[in-house]
């Protein structure tokens, strides 16, 4: 199935829909196209640390109306997996007090004492991080309580660089014990899961569209979708950040990258339509491992990769 056929996308937001709070071109052209037709498109994000109010006024602000059906996050994911794996278990909230709250709005019990009956610890993106709640981790894992975690994130960007996310805080708490947790979000399979099933789509009928990754082996959440990978920062720091030659391909990727699936065809067809390849590094090729054909070059002096599974 082509992309243009695709009927459910998840999207990444921020470096893929916008940057900061510039909406690239092409986006609100692209939801329209994907409404018009008869598709549904999902925003992901892996911040546990507030409700999705947030980014439903930040959209609002860029033209882009959307309400909470239109939003799935890792807390999201993490509830889906309370309800269905530990039914009525007792959860000690390592997080802000949003995400405590959205979790005991959920029916999901709830603390951030410590005390006895705590079955789960469950850590999100905390930014109102307390050396209590450290204390109160490592004494829960030495107990041997679930452990769970929202996302596997380092950092979370901030606009003077970054600070530290689930995934650092959860590696400090590994250190300390030798406990590993489970990560319920983004690059993990639960929240296409989840996804998938609460739109009623299938693998086949979805494509997923997020910033490139760095690290290859993070394409363990796509269950066989169609995956498109962007890279917003510039190819050099020569190069401006022009997010609207970027976005042009978002706005006419269905295009772009049903294109790069013919192996042979598409690198010049792609070179006349604007897509220029550096041919030492740019080229199809399967990976013994994932199983992704794909194609690297570069946009406007953007870097691109489009992946097919």
């Amino acid at each position: 199935m082509s992309l243009s056929e695709k009927r459910l996308f998840l999207l990444d937001m921020d470096g893929t829909l916008y940057l900061d709070d510039r909406l690239f071109d092409g986006v609100e052209e692209f939801l329209a196209r994907i409404r018009e037709r008869g598709g549904r498109y999902l925003f992901l994000t892996n911040n546990s640390s507030r409700g999705v109010e947030g980014y439903i006024d930040k959209l609002s602000g860029m033209g882009i109306p959307s309400g909470t059906e239109d939003y799935l996050t890792s807390v999201d994911a993490a509830i889906d997996h309370l309800r269905r794996c530990h039914p009525g278990k007792k959860c000690y909230v390592f997080g802000t007090r949003s995400f405590l709250g959205q979790l005991r709005d959920a029916g999901i019990p709830v603390t951030d004492r410590l005390e006895d009956d705590i079955d789960i610890l469950l850590c999100g993106f905390d930014r109102e991080l307390t050396f209590q709640k450290l204390e109160d981790a490592c004494i829960l894992l030495e107990r041997g309580a679930v452990w769970l975690a929202t996302n596997p994130d380092w950092v979370c960007p901030t606009w003077y660089g970054s600070v530290p996310d689930c995934g650092s805080v959860c590696r400090m708490l590994t250190t300390a014990t030798g406990r590993e947790p489970l990560f319920l979000g983004k690059p993990k399979p639960a929240m296409v899961e989840l996804a998938l099933r609460r739109t009623g789509f299938t693998p086949e009928q979805a494509a997923s569209v997020r910033q490139r990754e760095d690290d290859t082996d993070r394409y363990e959440d796509t269950l066989g979708t169609f995956l498109v990978h962007l890279a917003t920062q510039p190819m050099s720091e020569q190069d401006s950040v022009e997010s609207s030659k970027l976005l042009h391909l978002i706005g006419d990727f269905e295009r772009v990258a049903d294109h790069a699936v013919n192996i042979i065809e598409s690198a010049e067809e792609l070179k006349e339509k604007g897509f220029s390849f550096n041919m030492d590094t740019a080229a199809y090729r399967e990976d013994g491992k994932l199983k992704n054909i794909y194609l690297a070059g570069e946009f406007g002096g953007f870097a691109i990769h489009i992946l097919r599974k």
